[in-house]
């Protein structure tokens, strides 16, 4: 008989992986660590999670959903560079302040989760702005593509202490890309 310990669900935990990916990094997210923070047996977990993988995926969905969230309020009512620049900043601050969830947001998922998880949501606003720069297919994919690569490229570089060897601040280059991608999506509108 599998005893459920009191106040632990599987929402709880995670959202303590969560935070625990934010404090020690997504990949040390494990249900031992978890059972360790709440002073469990991990077997007590299994109740709530069937592994590792499950809670992985969990705290996945919740940063995607989570970011969503961040980027729909950041671009709402916006268009253009203002839009682009909105969502590029909410994405940057998110990686920020919740290191561990950013990684969380790029966990491989089954095709079935993704096509169900705010992942979705991600590609529409990325589209959404996209509009405002009156791009035709395959120019609007390719676009969304390099968005993507280009945020989460800085993103990643910028955390690793990749920026932190010049007297140039990231910020300023931050900028400078934004006014580049801003640019080089207009030179690329249908005429």
């Amino acid at each position: 008989m599998v005893v459920v310990r009191a106040g632990l669900s599987p929402e709880r935990l995670t959202r303590a992986g969560a935070e625990l990916a934010d404090e020690a990094g997504f990949d040390q997210v494990t249900l031992s660590a978890l059972a360790r923070h709440f002073d469990v047996k991990v077997a007590s977990l299994y109740s709530h999670l069937k592994n590792s993988h499950e809670l992985k995926t969990r705290i996945a969905l919740f940063a995607l959903e989570e970011l969503a969230d961040r980027v729909a309020h950041a671009v709402a009512g916006r268009a253009g560079k203002d839009a682009l620049t909105a969502f590029a900043n909410a994405y940057r601050d998110y990686a920020r302040a919740h290191p561990g969830r950013y990684d969380a947001a790029r966990f491989r998922l089954d095709p079935q989760t993704a096509a169900a998880s705010a992942g979705v949501r991600h590609a529409q606003m990325a589209r959404a702005i996209l509009r405002g720069y009156d791009l035709a297919e395959p120019d609007q994919t390719h676009a969304v593509r390099m968005l993507g690569s280009v945020f989460h490229g800085y993103v990643s570089l910028e955390a690793a202490g990749g920026f932190s060897h010049t007297d140039v601040a990231s910020q300023d280059s931050w900028a400078w890309t934004l006014d580049s991608l801003d640019a080089a999506l207009r030179r690329r509108a249908t005429p």
